[in-house]
């Protein structure tokens, strides 16, 4: 009688082992199935091709955004920055012109750009562009000239 309770033991012990082998077999199925999902993946290799693929979609777009935004920066770094302008009265005391008179800078992040002035009187408008090169002309400017492009400077250089 021990020996088939052993033996009927036994065949219990081995039954619950197939069937928890059973059960170990179709989660890892499932696991695998999940891995293999896609786009028609039937196996492994498939998966990893597809990844693969995928991965040089990914590369060769990194690579073209990051040329697109060296462009970006370049462009950025010549395009107009800052405008200053300086309202004033070059006729003071005569009682011709008030504060229409102006002095405007245009300029990027290197100090290029131009400072274009107008002086207002009631007989006539003066108009006058000088270019610059690093926040400087060539030509001789104005205070009012120097102080649009001073206040240029500043506020390119002011931390926002």
């Amino acid at each position: 009688m021990t020996q088939f309770f052993t033996t009927q033991l036994m065949v219990y012990i081995l039954f619950g082992l197939i069937i928890l082998l059973s059960l170990w077999i179709v989660y890892l199925e499932i696991r695998m199935k999940r891995l293999l999902m896609g786009k028609g993946s039937e196996t492994l290799e498939d998966s990893l091709l597809a990844m693969k693929g995928g991965l040089a979609d990914y590369e060769q777009f990194k690579k073209d955004s990051i040329e697109y935004l060296k462009n970006i920066e370049a462009r950025i770094k010549r395009s107009l920055q800052v405008v200053e302008t300086i309202r004033f009265n070059p006729f003071k005391g005569t009682g011709s012109g008030g504060n229409q008179s102006f002095a405007t800078a245009f300029l990027n992040e290197k100090g290029d750009g131009v400072v274009i002035s107008s002086l207002y009187s009631r007989e006539h408008i003066s108009i006058f562009s000088k270019p610059l090169k690093k926040f400087q002309s060539e030509f001789e400017m104005s205070e009012e000239e120097r102080t649009a492009v001073a206040n240029a400077k500043q506020t390119l250089t002011t931390p926002k």
